[in-house]
């Protein structure tokens, strides 16, 4: 692994884990991060070894979404492809993560946001640090959402509490994502990794074929993550292109509320 890496694979005994290594900047997801990660889920997809694989961060934050520095960069560029991102990264990344045939563990500390909270919720089992927080955060920089929130919450949640989520961008606590079973277990912060490392590998030494039909039926159960994509493509590149959009991400990084004008 290059010391340039911002994503990080290994395999021990069946064991993959991948890691974001961009704790400087929350692990926030620019193109190195997502071409980076995207190749490391197909890697692991494509090694027959893998019994179990493991999505954890470096830092204090799980990740807090898109990078706007860099968002902000192609919209000033070319404001009429800035959304490509989703079709290029977002999209392919969900599919390729629900597409893993093995058990998916995901441990979660501090931030989860945006795009950060869609691969969380990728996952088959996500275990939370309890001092991690969540949010959608979209509709702060008026967008609608992407990486396949609009089917994961819908399905995890219900239609009316996800709404709420997705429009609102409340917070939530990871007591509160317990309660609601986003997700699986909550433990001290300290304990996280270990705790997170012992549920994968405990998975990776488990009967993996029942697991991979356990992943299977599920699926079946909860279909349309597909058509789901595909609508966040769409509502991204229009709402990419909106004034509410730029001026609210200029607001946010500026540090200061956002006007919105409905166009």
């Amino acid at each position: 692994m290059s010391t340039d890496d911002v994503v990080g694979l290994s395999v021990d005994a069946g064991l993959a884990t991948i890691t974001l290594r961009r704790a400087g900047a929350s692990n926030a997801l620019d193109r190195a991060v997502k071409e980076q990660l995207l190749a490391a889920v197909e890697k692991v997809a494509a090694d027959d070894s893998v019994r179990a694989l493991l999505l954890q961060a470096e830092g204090k934050n799980f990740c807090v979404g898109q990078d706007l520095a860099e968002h902000v960069a192609g919209l000033e560029a070319d404001a009429a492809h800035a959304m490509d991102t989703v079709a290029e990264h977002y999209n392919p990344l969900l599919r390729a993560l629900a597409g893993v045939r093995v058990p998916v563990v995901v441990a979660v500390g501090g931030a989860c946001v945006g795009a950060g909270l869609g691969i969380a919720l990728a996952a088959d089992i996500r275990i939370a640090g309890e001092g991690a927080k969540f949010a959608t955060a979209f509709t702060g920089i008026a967008l609608a959402g992407d990486s396949g929130l609009s089917h994961t919450l819908v399905q995890a949640l219900g239609p009316s509490r996800a709404t709420g989520l997705m429009m609102l961008g409340d917070r939530f606590t990871a007591a509160q994502a317990l309660d609601w079973g986003l997700v699986h277990r909550v433990v001290p912060d300290a304990e996280l990794g270990d705790a997170a490392a012992a549920l994968a590998r405990k998975l990776a030494d488990g009967p993996t074929a029942a697991y991979a039909q356990v992943k299977a039926l599920v699926s079946a159960a909860s279909s349309g993550l597909s058509e789901a994509l595909e609508r966040e493509r769409e509502a991204a590149e229009q709402l990419g292109r909106s004034k509410d959009h730029r001026s609210a991400v200029d607001a946010f990084l500026a540090k200061r509320a956002p006007t919105f004008e409905g166009h």
